[in-house]
């Protein structure tokens, strides 16, 4: 038997089922939950059709209830993985469970960025039972898990902080471009001319000889390192805080893969396209009423708003560092999530074609 593990004796083995009774609902919640997220955008677009006529008042409500149902997985994900935060992580299958509920987290983007790819390579198959399938494995893997196995304790602060110091260094510098892509895209609430203007401005920078190809490796840098630190974060208890920190950071990892794929291979080498506004909002039938489209949506509005509460989670790491009690640490950060919701609303209702 490796050292690291040792088999359960007779104490630990009699707790085994009560912990397994109340681990079991929750990752099941998980993983039907994400099986039944594509199925829930066909059937929101089932709801709201073409676009093509006025819909009636049932058609409306049946659409808020189906997108609301869609942005319900994630959101289930998410508590499932506090829920199972908050206990004892002391087996295979305890951790396995855990992890597979942060992942649920990053199903919008996971998917879109899976569809994508499949597009691409020309797939007969549709993305949904290749989802379908992916996610069966993943939970086949789970409880798969080594029975009656204790593992060491976890300890996250094995992590170097030389690796936390350095994403963090990176976040910083990286910011300052994505505030600008933010400002930018809520600009569409004025309308299409004054997002690309402000585009053009901005890619004269950013798209500068040098300038580019740093900031795609800094990006990439951020995944691998947020990666690594989710990967060591994820394996044990945490608090609701630190597993919303994970949580946000494991999607944002998949939305800036999918993202760069999008962008560099989709679009401008697949396509040949500019990625501009009409990439962005899906034109000419929008996010709303296409049937592929519409799975932008969350994938936009989640995209948003854990790039921007990552960021406030950060910062609440450092004014409890600096001395901030923590319950104003802990204010300033809702505070932050509070906004990165409004901030994402506003930019999804511009891509949507609200105007201001």
């Amino acid at each position: 038997m490796s050292d690291t593990r040792t088999v359960v004796g007779q104490k630990n083995f009699n707790q085994w089922p009560i912990e397994n009774s109340t681990r079991l609902p929750a990752i099941s919640g998980v993983v039907l939950a994400v099986l039944l997220y594509p199925f829930v955008l066909t059937q929101f677009h089932r709801a709201v059709g073409s676009g093509a006529e006025i819909p009636t008042g049932y058609e409306v409500i049946s659409g808020v209830f189906w997108l609301a149902a869609a942005f319900a997985c994630p959101a289930l994900c998410l508590l499932c993985a506090i829920r199972l935060a908050a206990g004892q992580i002391v087996t295979t299958t305890a951790r396995r469970a855990l992890r597979l509920a942060y992942f649920g987290v990053t199903a919008p983007t996971a998917y879109t960025f899976l569809g994508v790819v499949l597009y691409m390579s020309g797939s007969p198959i549709s993305d949904k039972w290749v989802w379908s399938a992916a996610w069966l494995l993943l939970a086949a893997w789970t409880a798969a898990a080594p029975k009656g196995v204790i593992l060491p304790q976890h300890r996250a602060s094995r992590m170097p902080d030389g690796l936390r110091i350095a994403h963090a260094v990176a976040a910083t510098i990286i910011s300052v471009y994505v505030l600008f892509h933010i400002v930018n895209h809520l600009l569409g609430l004025l309308g299409p001319e004054a997002h690309t203007a402000m585009m053009k401005l901005g890619r004269g920078v950013y798209r500068a000889r040098l300038v580019q190809p740093f900031l795609v490796a800094l990006f990439l840098f951020q995944v691998g390192s947020g990666l690594a630190l989710a990967w060591r974060w994820s394996g044990g208890t945490a608090p609701p805080f630190r597993v919303f920190q994970v949580a946000s950071g494991l999607y944002l990892s998949i939305f800036i893969l999918g993202h760069m794929n999008s962008v560099f291979i989709f679009a401008r080498t697949y396509l040949k396209i500019d990625t501009g506004w009409a990439f962005a909002t899906g034109a000419p039938t929008g996010l709303i009423h296409d049937s592929w489209n519409i799975r932008l949506l969350p994938h936009y509005w989640l995209g948003v708003f854990f790039v921007l509460s990552h960021l406030a989670s950060g910062l609440r790491v450092v004014l409890s560092a600096h001395g901030l009690a923590e319950m104003a640490a802990a204010r300033v950060w809702t505070a932050g999530l509070v906004v990165s919701a409004l901030i994402a609303t506003g930019i999804i209702a511009g891509m949507c074609g609200i105007r201001i």
